[in-house]
Parts: C-alpha cells; structure tokens; sequence
C-alpha cells in the first residue's frame, strides 16, 4: 500500500533549522539569531536604562533602591517598546547586528517594523522575565510569540 504523503513533507522535514516554517534562511541576514548576542543585547540595553536611571533619580547606578530599580525598570520598558516597536531594534540589538521584524516576513531586506503594540507587548513580557526564558524550536520567547515578532540578524 502506497503512503499518500509526498517525500519531504513529513513530520522531519517540518524542522530543519530554527526559522525554516517561518521561511527564514539558515544562516546570514535574516536568520533567527543565536543565543549569544540576544543575552548581550539585553546586557547593554539594561545598562543604559541603568544610566538614565541614575541620571533620573540622581543616585549612581550601584546605589540601587526601590526608586532607582523603578526608574531602571520604567526606562528599559519604555526604550524596548518604542525602539523594537517603532525602529525594529533597541540600542543593544543594533549594537550586536539584531532586527526584530514580524514573524512570517521574509526575503531579503526586512523592512516590516513590529509596530508599537506589539513593542509594547514585548518589552512588558520582557520585563516579566519568565516568558523570554521559555522559548520554541525556533528560538523564539513567548514574548515574541505574543507580539507576532521575531529576533533575525541584520
């Protein structure tokens, strides 16, 4: 008895890579980025949400306390959402070579901008912690599953 699935549709080749379903290639522009670069891209945006904080509050950054760990929080949520949302990157993604852009956009030149809700969306699950840390096999955070997005590398 014959199968009546077609070589190369079953469930093995659905995953190949992170970011082949969503028609992004391998590797080079555009590809889901690795690991790496989105922990030091969020490293540089915490630290200057950490300078304006201080610069806000008056207090040096290693002072801490519950108005400068607001203030911090505030201003990294504030920078992630505008930024991602409204330019496709934050200060730290386009440091490390990093775009968000809109899950399912793909070829060359991702020009698709998530918008400002759906950076808002993000930054708050960002801010939440728990949801960047449970991701897919396609690398991406139930914060970028909620926001439609996507990390690829410019």
């Amino acid at each position: 008895m014959a199968s009546s699935a077609q070589p190369g549709t079953g469930p093995a080749e659905e995953f190949r890579y992170p970011g082949n379903r969503l028609g992004l290639p391998e590797d080079g522009p555009g590809s889901v980025t690795g690991w790496g670069r989105r922990l030091l891209a969020l490293l540089i945006d915490w630290l200057l949400a950490g300078l304006i904080a201080s610069a806000i509050t008056g207090k040096p950054i290693w002072a801490g306390g519950n108005d400068y760990n607001t203030a911090q929080l505030v201003t990294f949520f504030a920078m992630s959402a505008v930024l991602a949302g409204l330019a496709g990157f934050t200060l730290g993604h386009r440091i490390c070579g990093l775009r968000v852009v809109r899950a399912g956009v793909s070829g060359p030149g991702y020009t698709a901008q998530p918008g400002l809700l759906a950076g808002v969306i993000r930054a708050f699950l960002i801010c939440l912690v728990l949801p960047a840390v449970v991701y897919d096999r396609d690398r991406r955070g139930l914060h970028d599953r909620a926001a439609g997005t996507i990390v690829v590398r410019r």
